[in-house]
């Protein structure tokens, strides 16, 4: 167990995290990252990202976050793979436990957490998780390989999975709750061309079915028409959840000013959130755009009014009261 003290700690390994530490490390201010259970989160289930400046070809969204980990550290950054599982933010320096047992101190901090993968919320589906059910195509596609497959969801995310999918299962059935898709018009017009796509519109998944002899698995879904409220029994070998995200924010509930839906509450046009020194770039403030782009932009922002806040006297006074908020981001 160990003590690490930066003038500079940032919390989360995606392009918000990475391009705060790069402007804080050219700023001489010798940051510390803390990646997170899964560093880059979104982009790393990804198969391939399209839309990032700098790249001719479309790039894999691991070799992307790698990359983007590699020019952090060529410029000075400490990348820390832990999980920050306790902050204090009524000291100075701030005071922010890992999961590995050691404790990090900071004289200003930027959280970059990102956004969690959203859920359906049945209890089949938490049963079954691991077993047939998975959020993640790019990971777990390929014990799909020539089997019928099913997603749920209509953006980006579920849209792409589909594209992913579709070059290793059978049949991908898309379930969609609306009657058009709300992802980018060249990803939809790719996956309504596929053959071995099907999309059904207005439905939502009421159950997930499986077995558990011989093994666990699951075996099919029910789905539910939104409008007549007639259900059917749909057979598949795999259910894909791509619902959307929400931002990884429980860590920082009580400390921070946040919005209803969890998002950390930022000044306009800045990073800074309700406590002097704490900064918040990327998902866990962005309800609208959320792209890798915007977030790496957001990054830059933080880096640049930390630089500015330690380079100025502290003139509000924090409250040296004990208050711990246990949660888990990845």
């Amino acid at each position: 167990m160990n003590a690490h003290h930066a003038r500079v700690l940032i919390i989360g390994g995606g392009p918000a995290g990475y391009n705060a530490a790069i402007y804080a490390a050219r700023a001489n201010l010798k940051p510390l990252l803390v990646t997170g259970l899964q560093a880059g989160r979104r982009l790393t289930t990804m198969a391939y990202v399209e839309n990032f400046p700098g790249f001719a070809e479309p790039v894999e969204g691991p070799l992307l976050m790698e990359q983007m980990r590699q020019q952090a550290e060529n410029v000075g950054t400490k990348v820390m793979h832990d999980i920050i599982t306790s902050v204090d933010f009524w000291k100075r320096p701030f005071r922010l436990q890992g999961h590995s047992g050691d404790t990090y101190l900071a004289d200003a901090l930027i959280i970059a957490t990102g956004a969690q993968a959203r859920r359906l919320g049945l209890p089949s589906e938490k049963k079954f998780n691991g077993f047939g059910v998975s959020a993640s195509a790019i990971f777990n596609g390929v014990f799909y390989r020539n089997e019928e497959v099913v997603i749920v969801g209509g953006g980006n995310t579920a849209v792409r999975a589909a594209l992913h999918l579709s070059n290793l299962a059978s049949k991908v059935t898309v379930v969609h709750r609306r009657d058009r898709f709300r992802a980018e018009s060249i990803l939809k017009d790719r996956l309504l061309s596929k053959p071995n796509v099907t999309v059904i519109w207005n439905h939502v998944i009421d159950e997930v079915n499986g077995e558990h002899e011989p093994s666990k698995w699951v075996t099919g879904v029910r789905i539910r028409d939104v409008k007549t409220e007639d259900v059917r029994e749909l057979p598949t070998h795999g259910l894909f959840v791509a619902i959307g995200h929400d931002p990884a924010t429980a860590l920082f509930r009580g400390q921070l000013d946040m919005a209803r839906a969890g998002y950390i509450k930022v000044g306009s046009w800045s990073t800074k959130t309700s406590v002097p020194g704490v900064l918040a770039a990327g998902d866990v403030i962005d309800p609208v755009f959320r792209r890798a782009i915007s977030a790496a932009a957001m990054g830059s922002m933080a880096a640049q009014e930390a630089e500015k806040f330690l380079a100025e006297p502290l003139v509000t006074p924090v409250e040296t009261r004990e208050i711990e908020i246990i949660g888990v981001y990845g």
